[in-house]
């Protein structure tokens, strides 16, 4: 038995040892003379040689495959590689990734290709790179979760990869999108000082209303979940609470993935009062300075609200004053036992800045002095972050340029020096328009312009137009240099010549053929109001028509002709705070001028106006406006009253819609409007965006109350007309667009109502 055992042993040993030497022998280091690579497609071999830690000559050791294998797989070009060893040569064998020969995108509706293309090339996926399965999961799992940040849960995202020849791939991704989750309900739990509606009220998310399907606002979004608890931590921190905390949040989801349910555990804390407020650190401004701007005052309800607010105020101040990188911090001292704070306000103001140069930058056919003169930062100077934004806005209001930013740029080598840089975008500042239009009340309107607001790079204007419907013919020429002076004085010519149909102007039916000629100087009082002055000389024709001949406008031609000759002094101060001139959402207007005919003229009258405008931002895209417009005109010396041609008109467009244009007020023995001597008009207006599309900058609507009339003297309360609706205005490529649809209030017996209003202008 033993002898079979060690006959059979015997040769299995012998071969063991003979595998366990040649064993050793492999693992013994070799002298690398050639290192050659397989499979290569598109990717070089110098590419793959630049990757490898090992070179000709080096030692081939135990562990080099796999160091090997690691630095190829980190190119992320291979999906497989193995390594041999033939004697001094090292063989790599490497199969090639595909490479992405396009990618499609089907059922996005809520994110653009574009964008989403954009956002796969930064994790390394968009044609012509390599594809990497793994970097396709990330990607869907991304996308994913983007859909799911906004609400919808049921979102589906799949891939279709489609192998072809030359070893490429086309990508295909597949979503199904699914609608966004809404919320049935918001608890709050732990509210003991405020109620549910309270709190909820300043949150942008809601459980379902009556208008939600239009505001969208109970479409869950954890982005705007997140503002709502910021904006909740404010509402308690504004209100003295400030130990409040958001415990806990949950978001649960209904099993069909459509309904959301969301809890908010709170923990309020007591209410603080502030035991004292004071000034620390480097107080380079006198405090008597600061003091008037500290709004946080010993005994009040702590706000946070307010002490963020003096922060911003005291930086204000010092960047006025050349400080333009100071520090205010406010540092709440809180003593849980009395339930009161203590507030410091520590103030670093850093080193005073001086501005080395101011540049301009992109005006390339507007002079440099047409900007200088509008900045109010001076070289050498002190640095002033208001006048430096305030320089940004006149800037802006010349009208020159589509956009102006700004930037603060640090000199180097210094600590207290910066460079101030204007970068203007120029727009088109000549204009040929030629244009079609129509106005429930004129008609077809015709019109036609040519001008210039940058005259040759110097900010001059000049302009001639023409204009022609049922109601008006006009031609017009005008000339303005805005810096006649150094000061800013500005100086205007004027010339036009105008007829105007008052019956199809909706009053009584004359004609009127005007010439003008005048001159106007501004003078600016500061950097927001300006004083306008003005001489005209005017020749006005009148034509009646025969039943014309009984009542007080015969009466009035029978007295003093139907032919006059004019000369009109105007005076106006006006200021202008609009953020814009065109759908401003901030800011506001006021404008009181008068008119006056010298004596010695044909006629004896003077005219006084007030316009007023305001817009008051209630939320990101939401403005209320304002507006007051007030008329007042009579006769002086031998003249009995207002020329009834200057008279005022109510009603329609821009005055009191739902009501005819022109028609509101008194009116002649034919029952025609003819006007009045005394105007008042009052709008009021809350402007939204267009629904479902709400970052439309050309587009906006509103819900209006207007109120007014004309009267013949005095103003009369009682008989102010009033109307309610809804407003839309578009500035299309073609012109602007405006409709309103109004319904009157207190409509009179011979009011003419029209509650669809509408007006079409287009230039081409």
């Amino acid at each position: 038995m033993i002898k079979k055992i060690r006959t059979l042993f015997l040769p299995v040993f012998i071969l063991f040892v003979l595998f366990s030497s040649n064993v050793a022998f492999a693992e013994e280091p070799v002298l690398v003379k050639d290192i050659r690579v397989n499979g290569l497609q598109r990717i070089t071999a110098g590419a793959v040689f630049n990757a490898l830690s090992l070179k000709v000559g080096d030692q081939f050791e135990e562990e080099t495959s796999g160091e090997i294998i690691r630095e190829l797989f980190e190119m992320g070009f291979f999906s497989d590689i193995n390594v041999d060893l033939n004697d001094d040569i090292v063989i790599i064998n490497v199969k090639e990734r595909p490479a992405i020969t396009s990618i499609e995108i089907e059922g996005n509706d809520d994110i653009e290709n574009e964008t989403l293309l954009e956002a796969f090339g930064d994790v390394g996926m968009e044609v012509g790179r390599v594809f990497n399965p793994l970097v396709l999961d990330k990607v869907k799992n991304e996308l994913l979760q983007q859909y799911y940040n906004n609400g919808k849960y049921s979102a589906e995202v799949s891939s279709k990869v489609t192998t072809l020849e030359r070893n490429r791939v086309a990508v295909l991704i597949s979503v199904v999108e699914g609608s966004a989750a809404s919320i049935k309900k918001i608890n709050i739990v732990g509210n003991k000082s405020f109620s549910d509606e309270e709190i909820l009220s300043v949150f942008e998310l809601t459980g379902p209303t009556l208008i939600s399907f239009y505001t969208n606002s109970n479409q869950y979004s954890k982005q705007k979940l997140s503002a709502d608890l910021e904006r909740l931590n404010s509402f308690y921190q504004d209100r003295g609470y400030i130990n409040f905390k958001v415990e806990s949040t949950q978001v649960s989801i209904s099993p069909d993935k459509n309904g959301i349910f969301i809890t908010i555990n709170i923990n309020e804390g007591k209410v603080h009062t502030v035991s004292e407020v004071k000034l620390a650190g480097e107080l380079i401004v006198n405090p008597d300075k600061l003091i008037p701007y500290v709004i946080v005052q010993p005994t009040d309800v702590f706000s946070r609200k307010k002490a963020t607010q003096t922060s911003e105020y005291i930086t204000t101040i010092l960047g006025q004053a050349g400080y333009s990188f100071a520090n205010v911090n406010m540092i709440p001292e809180i003593d849980n036992e009395s339930s009161t704070v203590k507030v410091t306000f520590f103030v670093d103001p850093g080193k005073r800045v001086y501005v080395r140069r101011v540049l301009m930058e992109g005006n390339t056919k507007t002079r440099d002095e047409v900007l200088r003169r509008e900045v109010r930062q001076m070289e050498a100077a002190s640095i002033s972050t208001r006048a430096v934004d305030h320089s940004k806005a006149r800037l802006s209001r010349l009208g020159h340029f589509d956009e102006v930013d700004v930037e603060t740029l640090p000199v180097a080598g210094t600590s207290d020096q910066v460079d101030i840089k204007y970068t203007v975008k120029e727009k088109s500042s000549g204009n040929i328009l030629a244009g079609a239009g129509f106005s429930q009340s004129q008609g077809i309107v015709l019109n036609a312009s040519i001008s210039q607001n940058n005259f040759l790079g110097t900010g001059k204007r000049m302009s001639a137009s023409f204009n022609n419907s049922s109601v008006n013919t006009i031609y017009s020429l005008g000339y303005t240099n805005p810096y006649y002076t150094v000061d800013g004085v500005s100086r205007g010519y004027n010339i036009s010549y105008r007829t105007t149909d008052y019956d199809e102007a909706n009053s009584s039916n004359y004609e009127t053929e005007t010439f003008n000629m005048g001159v106007n100087f501004g003078l600016p009082l500061n950097e927001s109001d300006k004083i306008g002055l003005g001489l005209d000389l005017e020749f006005t024709d009148i034509q009646l028509d025969n039943n014309l001949f009984f009542g007080e406008i015969n009466k009035f031609i029978v007295e003093n002709g139907n032919s006059f000759t004019n000369l009109k002094a105007s005076a106006s101060w006006g200021t202008d705070t609009r953020n814009r001139a065109v759908f401003a959402t901030r800011g506001g207007s006021k404008r009181l001028s008068g008119i006056i005919t010298v004596p010695g003229s044909d006629l004896e009258f003077y005219k006084l106006s007030y316009n007023q405008e305001q817009y008051f931002p209630i939320s990101t895209n939401t403005t209320l406006y304002l507006n007051a417009d007030f008329g007042y005109g009579d006769s002086y010396g031998d003249a009995e009253s207002l020329p009834f041609f200057e008279n005022y008109y109510a009603g329609g467009k821009g005055s009191v819609r739902g009501f005819t244009d022109n028609t509101l007020g008194p009116r002649d023995i034919f029952d025609d409007p003819i006007g009045g001597s005394v105007k008042l008009v009052g709008n009021a207006e809350f402007i939204f965006p267009v629904p479902f599309m709400p970052d439309n900058k050309s587009v906006r609507m509103s819900t209006f109350v207007d109120a007014g009339n004309v009267y013949d003297d005095e103003i009369d309360v009682g008989e102010l007309r009033y109307s309610v609706g809804v407003s839309a205005k578009w500035l299309s490529p073609f012109g602007a667009l405006s409709f309103s649809l109004a319904m009157p209030i207190n409509d009179g017996e011979d009011d003419e109502v029209q509650t669809f209003q509408f007006a079409f202008g287009s230039g081409i």
